[in-house]
């Protein structure tokens, strides 16, 4: 017997005593409220929750990047798991907005907490390629195969730039080689679900910020992520869809081996870095960590084995000419409806001669995660009413 399908209601607009619109929608057995509330200084995004059973009222913890809205906006579940939120007044490009409220990385941050959670995330026009976190043990050739990659395809590759809290050395620059950091703000950035991944190492704070990953994507490139295997593992639990590869050497011996030439290290820290390396290769054959093992027995052979996996010979970009060519992404839009996996938006203005009015048709068939903070896929057709 088959799951009851979860029931969705459409929007209701619940206007507070300062005249500030609230969206509410029934998703399942809860009530979900969005809105801004002002409290006399700024004006602040307010999500509330309404169990329907018992009839009390939550406030939940909000993760991610929380979109300032207008006094005014149109929202419509878009499944179980997210709700799509348009801000009025604002160019669609900037206004597209989910709150996730059951989507796996939600349910894994209530478990942590132990509380009621729900996450923003950014529309995203266009879907940009999956990043690829690559990892292996100290020696193996990774950095080598990375570097190979970035000469070779500069405009396609960049790199996460990771936040640390300790001080910079000489001749590092802030936001190039790290974005250095006070404790205080990474602790409660990692608190609030904006890391994808956080270690402790030597008495500092070192991570991956869902930003800094972003950042590499809005520019048109892949990002690479250089992380070790519990990186790895923190990515993957987070709603982050990358490429996972784990670069591992031929044998134990030929990588030790390797590490001693390298003739950089003292035999204390080629001790500690075989113990790590061990322990990295035995978690390697852990069951849904990484899509694909790597032997860089010969590395031009390695090399050209990544390429195929990443199908460098095959890429395509993404690309929504009606959307960009019109300048629709300038305009503004509200949601009037929901017709199986489309959305469709009606401008605010009367764009068009003869009365006709600009329509766009959202189409959410290929929504994929991103980053946490970010969903992509969106796609863009246009529509004439009369």
């Amino acid at each position: 017997m088959g799951e009851e399908a979860v029931e969705f209601s459409l929007e209701r607009a619940v206007v507070d005593t300062k005249g500030c619109k609230h969206s509410a929608l029934d998703v399942g057995g809860k009530t979900y409220v969005i809105g801004t509330s002002d409290d006399g200084s700024k004006s602040s995004t307010v999500v509330k929750i309404l169990d329907k059973l018992t009839q009390t009222w939550v406030v939940p913890t909000v993760l991610g990047t929380q979109p300032m809205l207008t006094n005014s906006q149109s929202a419509i579940p878009v499944n179980d798991e997210k709700i799509l939120v348009i801000e009025k007044g604002v160019p669609l490009n900037e206004s597209i907005w989910f709150l996730e409220i059951d989507t796996p990385f939600v349910k894994h941050q209530q478990k942590i907490k132990g509380m009621e959670v729900v996450s923003w995330s950014k529309g995203v026009i266009g879907v940009g390629q999956k990043p690829v976190v690559i990892s292996g043990p100290s020696g193996v050739g990774k950095g080598t195969l990375i570097a190979k990659l970035m000469k070779d395809y500069p405009s396609k590759f960049g790199f996460s730039v990771s936040h640390t809290t300790r001080s910079p050395r000489e001749k590092e620059i802030d936001g190039v080689h790290y974005h250095f950091t006070e404790r205080s703000k990474i602790e409660k950035d990692i608190s609030e679900g904006k890391f994808l991944e956080f270690a402790h190492v030597h008495g500092n704070v070192y991570g991956t910020s869902i930003e800094a990953v972003e950042s590499v994507t809005d520019e048109g490139k892949r990002c690479i992520l250089d992380i070790d295997v519990q990186g790895a593992r923190s990515v993957r639990a987070s709603s982050l869809e990358a490429i996972f590869i784990f670069v591992c050497p031929p044998s134990f011996e030929e990588l030790e081996k390797r590490l001693r030439a390298r003739g950089t290290e003292t035999e204390e820290q080629i001790q500690k870095r075989l113990r790590n390396a061990r322990a990295e290769l035995d978690q390697s054959n852990a069951p849904g960590l990484f899509d694909h093992l790597l032997v860089n027995d010969d590395l031009e052979t390695c090399y050209e084995n990544l390429k195929k996996l990443l199908s460098l010979d095959n890429d395509k970009e993404d690309s929504d000419s009606i959307f960009t060519k019109e300048g629709k992404e300038t305009a503004s839009y509200y949601i009037v409806s929901k017709v199986d996996s489309e959305i469709l938006l009606q401008s605010e203005t009367d764009e068009a001669k003869n009365g006709a009015t600009s329509s766009l048709a959202l189409d959410l068939s290929s929504l994929s995660g991103g980053a946490p903070g970010r969903t992509r896929g969106l796609k863009i057709r246009s529509i004439n009413s009369f």
